[in-house]
């Protein structure tokens, strides 16, 4: 019996795929590129250099939060987040604290769990650090990029839900079209906090595990349950965890101390004295929500009304927004086919149809062939049996010998003299019938 519960949240980074840097005009197209080749005085955190926030990745972050659920705040602000690390080259890092742009939205998982999202807020990603031997290497072409943090209530209750709320949400900023998500790529970066509590106990723990910038959903689960038992044999020694940030070790599957946790004073916070605070009207939180177009949890509903498609299909459908496209405009072109939405779903889920490369017209027109019924003339092809069996008299004398094999060939024969496409078995049932 599991004395203990899990008690977690999640911290997520996405990186948006605009053209430029959160507060430069530096490329933001930055990976694989040589190191160190799009930066300039203001990501470098160079003296008297000044940062001009991006009105592009403001919007983007109001639009996942809209997408969220959230209250969209009228009034926000940049603050400094103080911290020393070799990566953060102005010693600093420009972010939100008390008056983020986004507060309060919510995610619902399949099993009607309501997750929680405390705040949606804008900031600069950090140069990146590569480990050789005994050197380290900074490379700050990815200082400055926009980055959006998603924090979550302490909601979820074990590694599947949190994986679920992952997918849905890399799936939501997708369907926005406001960044990849490649977590590959570092797109998305992955934080979760993790706590036990007892059974028998309500309220928070009185410590938190932070496990820092996992990169797939399979490695979030796996630290997760790490974590779990590493806790759970902290606790039944009646001891306490450290309130402590960690790694996961994708090799040893298991996580690693990195450093004690701070609290949001170790940071000293203040306003960014650089940048004044934005305020932002009802008419341009409205604007900004017009542009935003059905999101995957809308869709999903809709293509089980509207198509009649069962809650399998229309999930695998709307799993992507090109291939939900792709459906909707092969539904419009097979209605003169009269093909059906279903037979169009079932062709492009069971055949694994790649979209990129099956053009729509080709789709139907395979689709069409295949829902062919072909009337048959029962007494022409009667006639046509009778036709072939008269001129291969040999072929009727050894099929009566007990040379069946010879049936394959009279068939054949049967199906170049009819007139249109048969189905061969109709054909060698009749023949062996009139054969005996």
């Amino acid at each position: 019996m599991n004395t203990y519960s899990p008690v977690m949240g999640l911290e997520v980074h996405v990186e948006l795929k605009t053209k430029s840097k959160m507060f430069c005009s530096c490329s933001a197209d930055y990976f694989g590129k040589k190191p160190n080749t799009h930066t300039c005085p203001v990501c470098l955190g160079l003296p008297g250099a000044l940062p001009v926030p991006n009105k592009t990745a403001i919007e983007w972050c109001i639009k996942i939060g809209l997408a969220l659920g959230c209250e969209i705040q009228l009034f926000s602000k940049f603050d400094r987040k103080n911290y020393f690390y070799p990566d953060l080259a102005k010693g600093y890092q420009i972010s939100q604290y008390d008056q983020p742009f986004a507060l309060k939205g919510s995610i619902v998982l399949s099993d009607g769990k309501k997750i929680g999202i405390t705040r949606v807020h804008m900031e600069e990603d950090t140069g990146k650090l590569t480990h050789a031997g005994d050197s380290t290497m900074i490379d700050f072409n990815r200082s400055g990029v926009p980055l959006v943090e998603i924090v979550t209530e302490p909601d979820f209750e074990n590694a599947a839900q949190v994986v679920e709320y992952l997918k849905k949400l890399q799936q939501i900023v997708r369907y926005l079209d406001v960044s990849n998500a490649d977590m590959e790529k570092g797109d998305m970066r992955l934080e979760p906090n993790i706590s036990l509590r007892k059974n028998d106990q309500t309220g928070l723990p009185n410590y938190k595990v932070e496990v820092k910038n996992i990169n797939s959903f399979k490695f979030v689960d796996r630290a997760i349950e790490f974590e779990i038992k590493r806790q759970t044999e902290i606790l039944d020694k009646g001891e306490t965890p450290p309130q402590e940030t960690r790694g996961f070790n994708e090799a040893k599957q298991n996580t690693v101390s990195q450093r004690i946790k701070e609290e949001a004073n170790d940071y000293r916070y203040f306003p960014e004295p650089d940048i004044p605070p934005l305020r932002f009207t009802e008419s341009q939180i409205l604007d900004i929500r017009s542009q935003m177009l059905e999101m995957p949890d809308e869709k999903y509903e809709r293509f089980q009304k509207e198509f009649g498609l069962s809650e399998y299909d229309a999930k695998i459908l709307t799993r992507d927004r090109a291939l939900a496209n792709y459906f909707e405009e092969a539904v419009k072109l097979g209605q003169k086919d009269n093909i059906s939405s279903k037979q169009i779903a079932n062709d492009i889920i069971n055949k694994k149809i790649d979209i990129n490369s099956t053009p729509l017209k080709e789709l139907i027109e395979q689709i069409a062939i295949r829902s062919q019924v072909v009337t048959i003339d029962e007494s022409h092809l009667k006639e046509t049996i009778l036709l072939v069996l008269s001129e291969n008299e040999k072929a009727v004398t050894d099929y009566k010998a007990g040379k069946t094999n010879v049936l394959m060939f009279l068939v054949g024969q049967v199906m170049r003299k009819y007139t249109s496409k048969i189905d061969a078995k109709i054909v060698m049932e009749m023949a062996q019938n009139m054969l005996q």
